[in-house]
């Protein structure tokens, strides 16, 4: 995918939600994976002709393994300063004590709150009002999937939520870029690969997989669940009986 559309669809998701505002301060949670340095590539370049003027910072979570790649993670630090976005690397122990002290047999969970909190304490600090984080359009569609069929309830993540315990804005501005545009327009990008031992074996992964095993059936079963996100409006569900 060229530059022209990529930056197109994500400045487009800014605007339909109005997603970033004259004079914010946003913190980017970087994982040094192609979602989320697709992101860091784009809103650098956004801002450069946006009419509303924002701040950019990169906010990469160092959980604590110890075999992280130090050359793929200097290559992401490179790239940060040719983009011209500050790049601030936090230390955690969140390794330590999901699997090691927790001990956790599904850690994804409280690693995923934990690496969060990380994000949001530095956004805080860095004087930031809004943290974005790279969710694709499939991170969407996953989402409701997962909470259809292990929550029991119809939901998804938004573009834009507020957390009013730490008042802080989360931005999605990635919503409407596929992940297999995303894989084409970052394979030229520095990428830092997951060390996680529990990586590519999540409840995520399984919904991702089985949407693409249904796909092989109806090529339109992506495409249809995308549109109905944003469907509403034709929901045609069973209200409970009033007691």
């Amino acid at each position: 995918m060229e530059d022209r559309r990529m930056l197109g669809t994500v400045r487009k998701a800014i605007e339909d939600f109005n997603l970033i505002e004259d004079g914010d301060k946003i913190g980017l949670g970087l994982s040094g994976g192609k979602d989320s340095m697709t992101l860091l590539y784009c809103l650098a370049k956004i801002r450069r002709f946006l009419p509303r003027k924002f701040e950019l910072f990169a906010i990469m979570i160092d959980l604590g393994f110890k075999d992280t790649n130090q050359q793929e993670l200097q290559s992401v630090i490179e790239f940060c300063k040719e983009i011209e976005v500050e790049l601030h690397i936090v230390k955690t122990q969140i390794a330590e004590i999901v699997f090691d002290v927790r001990k956790e047999k599904n850690p994804c969970s409280l690693c995923a709150n934990m690496r969060r909190g990380s994000v949001n304490q530095k956004a805080k600090e860095l004087g930031c009002n809004k943290v974005a984080l790279a969710h694709s359009s499939d991170d969407f569609v996953e989402t409701f999937m997962l909470s259809f069929m292990y929550e029991g309830r119809l939901s998804t993540i938004q573009p834009e939520s507020y957390l009013s315990r730490i008042d802080l804005k989360v931005i999605r501005p990635l919503l409407y870029c596929d992940e297999k545009d995303i894989i084409k327009f970052a394979k030229d990008f520095p990428i830092l690969h997951n060390p996680c031992p529990a990586d590519k074996n999540t409840k995520r992964q399984y919904m991702k997989d089985l949407i693409k095993e249904l796909g092989k059936e109806n090529k339109m079963v992506y495409s249809m669940m995308k549109t109905a996100l944003y469907n509403t409006e034709e929901y045609n569900l069973i209200e409970k009986p009033q007691k």
